[in-house]
Parts: structure tokens; sequence; C-alpha cells
């Protein structure tokens, strides 16, 4: 009895030190998962902007002022923006999923669903290609005659992300604001107006409104670089609310 007294008392040590290790990591596990899911929410907007600019600038017939980036996945070529939706909208869910898990204090409840939605909206414009517009690909009428329906499909899958993306702004707007932020509150809620009122514009000229149909483009680049430069400045905000030290160790 005595030898197997004695010899339990290592294994007992033993397992006491594992689940203290076991307990002491997990928070850090949890952070360091936490970190990782709004760093995508950080580079969600960069990437997607970064592969948009250079293939409207070298596509052929493709004129980036007049033309949706939706366009950019017709053609043989499309397979690159339709790629660069899904990245997108799993660098959206992650990061949503960060913000959420960042808790209250970073961006509240509403804000990562919304920003969630807008991500699983990208996907959807990654499944579903829009129709031609404003005579693109080439030989292509401005405004198709009848809609398909995977045009449709992707006219809705937008809905989350040039409506959803504003009211994140505002609603994490609000909760900065509340917060003492007010910086970053007003740069949300000028983030929302911007957003809309260029979302509209670009609406109306691939709508071949006189007036703006060769801006259209131009307008929409405008909606999405805003909406998406929110969410990068939001995740990065996340991040120093989360741990003051991890903005200058955040790319090491």
């Amino acid at each position: 009895m005595t030898d197997a007294r004695e010899c339990s008392l290592p294994v007992a040590r033993c397992l006491a030190r594992y689940a203290s290790l076991v307990y002491s990591a997990s928070p850090r596990t949890a952070q360091a998962w936490t970190r990782r899911l709004l760093r995508c929410g950080v580079a969600a907007g960069p990437v997607f902007a970064a592969v948009f600019l250079v293939e409207g600038a070298v596509r052929d017939g493709y004129r980036p002022l007049r033309h949706p980036v939706s366009s950019l996945a017709l053609g043989p070529r499309g397979w690159i923006q339709a790629g660069n939706f899904a990245v997108a909208g799993t660098l959206f869910l992650a990061g949503a999923a960060g913000l959420a898990r960042a808790g209250d204090r970073a961006a509240g409840r509403a804000a990562p669903a919304l920003i969630g939605a807008a991500g699983a909206g990208l996907i959807g414009a990654a499944v579903f290609p829009t129709d031609p517009v404003s005579g693109y690909p080439p030989g292509t009428p401005d405004a198709p005659t009848r809609p398909t329906r995977t045009g449709m499909a992707h006219n809705l899958a937008a809905i989350p992300v040039f409506a959803g993306l504003p009211a994140a702004a505002l609603a994490a707007g609000w909760r900065s604001w509340r917060a003492g932020r007010h910086r970053f509150g007003l740069y949300s809620a000028g983030t929302a107006v911007t957003m809309l009122t260029t979302a509209a514009l670009a609406g109306a000229g691939f709508g071949q409104s006189p007036g703006l149909v060769n801006l259209g483009g131009l307008f929409q680049r405008a909606s999405i670089i805003t909406g998406f430069a929110w969410l990068t400045a939001l995740s990065a905000q996340a991040l120093h609310l989360a741990d003051p030290d991890v903005m200058s160790q955040a790319w090491r």
C-alpha cells in the first residue's frame, strides 16, 4: 500500500500541473484565435480592392469608371473575380467572428451580425454571376432586356453588402460615440452616409441614367472602398481594444 501511494504521488502532481497549464493556456489560446480572426477583417478590404483594381486596369474592353466590379466575373478571366468574391466573403465571415468574440466593447452585437451577412452576400456574388450591363462584355447591350435568374440572385446577394455594411457602421458608430470614442463614431456615421449615397449613384449609372452612365463604376468603387476600409479600421480598433500591445506585434 505504501509503495502504491508513493507511486501515485508523482502522477497526481503531474495531472495537477497539466490541469493548471491547460487552464492558464486556454484564455491565451482563445485570445490568439480572436486576434487571427480580427486580422482577417483587417485584410478583407485591401485584398478585395487590390484584385479588382488590377483586374479592371488590364481587362480588354473593360472601363473601370463605367462598368461594375461584378462584371469582372464575366468572360474567360471571370474566375479571378469570382474567386476574389469568395475569398473576401470568407475573410468577412472570419472578421465578423473575431468582432463577436472581442466582446461588446469592440463592436456590440449588431455590427458583427451585419458584417457576417455581408460576407455571405459576397460569397453569393461569387456563386451567381451578374448580368452584362453598360456594354460589358463587349458586344452585349447596355441593359439586359430580361434579367436572368442568376443575375437577380446576384443583385439580392449585393443587398447585405451595400445595405448591411452601412447599417453595421451606424450601429458600431453609435456604440463608439456612447463609449466616448467620438472620432470613430463620426467616422462610422460618415461611412454609412457616403456608402449609401455613392451606391445609389452607382445604381443610377448602371440603370443607364444619361448623366451618370459613364460614372457608375466610379461611384460603385467609391462605395466599396469606403465600406471595406471601415471594416479594416473597425477590426484594427478591436485589436487595439483587446490588447494595447497587439498593434505593435500583430504582423510580426
